[in-house]
């Protein structure tokens, strides 16, 4: 079947925020606690973080990363996880019903930060805690010396300030599960408070307010406006989340489900304009899509383990296990990124070594990358500079999630520098191959760098420790470039990366 495609140099969407890849670690499971973070491993460096996981997130490039929750931060306390070890308390997690030995805090994690070439993304407690604490964790982390909480920082080992800019405030407070839940009318009116204050202490902090959990919920999405009524002018950006499943064991309308958080963003986008009308104000606060990924295969293994009441120390929960149909879902949930990337500035991968996660680890052993590691790879770091506007015309199919789905899920980013054009592209048709037509506008002398194919003959293929290379990119040389066009024969069911050189 064809597909023709138009890309033209000057019809772009948006400059992409390099902070689209962005990541997130939770105190949940083994994401901290033999994930990043095992004294005795034979990988571990001085500060007992896993040199192995550093390498496989280091070539990510994933320029932030979230921390220390998710639904975690809503009834921590920051203190307990910053000054000597031996002397930190060991907490209950109401959130995840496991202890915290708070060996990693706050000042650990901002030096992992810098061994992982990325930036921390801070989440204050607005649920069991409030203004006040998120001040004060400011000041300890920020402020130079000289004052209470600067200095409690020097004492404790950390005598630059981290200069965090970019923080949360809260996690998913919409949500009844959520320690210290709030109605949209409470949210807000803490979030304006708390921002005015830590605005008080720098104005150049971005910060990030709540917005629904998923486009599910009751309250959405009158919970974006009544929030953004009480905090509009304090705030930059609006948090959105999202996970996939595909319980009923349908592929095709497991794909398109990416048609529902492109009609999520969307949506979204409409609120953000009304508010701002409302306002007359002449910002516009930008979407932080903060939490995204498949999550759906350990779900009965993580009712079991929660389920036998014991409060155990960094169990195996949320350890999904991806197979290579996620590849497919991951590579359009980054293409919809992409393509919205005017409204979405941020986006963080949920999260990033073992829980729902790109890279695993055997306690004591291995790490490795799993099948979703690669479309996210590829989009780091061919995903920066323009996105284009393209016109695609091609065969559809109707789902139960939406009618005329395109067979052809694809997104292009011109490069900064403007010497190269990538093309993201997924074939979701299950049977059949796509012929691939671009005609390129504006892009004289275009060359082939490399194609990439990502394809499986069985959808539930997976990487395991034992066998870490099942599901694996493979360049291949399909792709022609002739008369100003780019034809490629798609393979059914593949993910494809194709550069060109313009």
């Amino acid at each position: 079947m064809k597909t023709s495609v138009v890309a033209h140099r000057d019809f772009r969407i948006s400059t992409i925020d390099a902070r689209l890849y962005s990541s997130f670690l939770e105190h949940l499971g083994r994401a901290i606690y033999g994930g990043i973070y095992e004294p005795g491993h034979p990988t571990a460096d001085e500060d007992g973080f896993r040199r192995d996981v550093l390498d496989l997130v280091r070539e990510l490039d994933t320029p932030y990363c979230r921390y220390p929750g998710g639904n975690f931060v809503s009834a921590y306390n920051w203190e307990d996880g910053v000054g000597p070890r031996s002397e930190r308390p060991v907490r209950l997690d109401l959130a995840w019903r496991t202890r915290e030995a708070n060996q990693i805090g706050v000042n650990e994690f901002v030096d992992w930060c810098k061994k992982a070439n990325t930036k921390p993304m801070l989440a204050v407690n607005l649920g069991s805690r409030g203004l006040d604490a998120a001040r004060n964790f400011l000041e300890y982390c920020n402020h130079p010396g000289g004052t209470y909480w600067s200095d409690l920082r020097r004492k404790h080992g950390w005598s630059n300030p981290h200069d965090v800019k970019l923080w949360c405030l809260g996690n998913e407070m919409d949500g009844p599960w959520q320690v210290g839940h709030k109605s949209a009318y409470e949210y807000g009116r803490l979030a304006d408070e708390t921002a005015k204050a830590m605005r008080g202490f720098d104005k150049s902090l971005e910060l990030v307010v709540c917005g629904s959990s998923n486009s599910d919920m009751k309250t959405y999405p009158q919970w974006e406006a009544e929030v953004l009524e009480q905090c509009y002018d304090s705030a930059d950006y609006i948090s959105l989340h999202m996970y996939f499943a595909n319980r009923e064991k349908n592929t095709l309308n497991y794909l398109a489900r990416a048609t529902k958080l492109d009609r999520y963003i969307t949506t979204i986008g409409g609120v953000i304009d009304y508010i701002k009308a409302k306002k007359r104000s002449k910002k516009t606060i930008g979407i932080s899509f903060d939490e995204w990924n498949v999550w759906y295969h350990s779900n009965q293994q993580d009712k079991e383990i929660l389920a036998r009441d014991e409060w155990p120390d960094a169990p195996h929960l949320l350890e999904d296990i991806y197979n290579f149909e996620d590849v497919l879902q991951v590579g359009g949930i980054l293409n919809t990124f992409i393509r919205r990337s005017d409204r979405v500035r941020i986006a963080c991968i949920a999260q990033l070594v073992n829980v729902i996660a790109p890279i695993m680890t055997e306690d004591g052993g291995a790490a490795w990358r799993q099948t979703i590691y690669y479309p996210f790879y590829y989009a780091s770091r061919y995903g920066r500079g323009s996105a284009l506007q393209l016109v695609v015309d091609g065969p559809t199919y109707d789902s139960d999630e939406e009618n005329e789905v395109p067979y052809l899920d694809v997104s292009a980013v011109h490069s900064e520098d403007g010497r190269t054009l990538t093309f993201f592209a997924v074939n979701r048709h299950p049977d059949t191959a796509l012929d691939l037509d671009v005609r390129l506008e504006g892009f004289g002398g275009a060359r082939l760098i490399e194609q990439v194919e990502m394809t499986h003959g069985d959808l539930e293929a997976v990487n395991t420790a034992r066998r870490p290379e099942t599901v694996v990119p493979a360049k291949v040389e399909s792709a022609k470039i002739e008369d100003g066009r780019v034809r490629a024969p798609l393979k059914p069911l593949s993910y494809n990366v194709i550069r060109l050189s313009v």
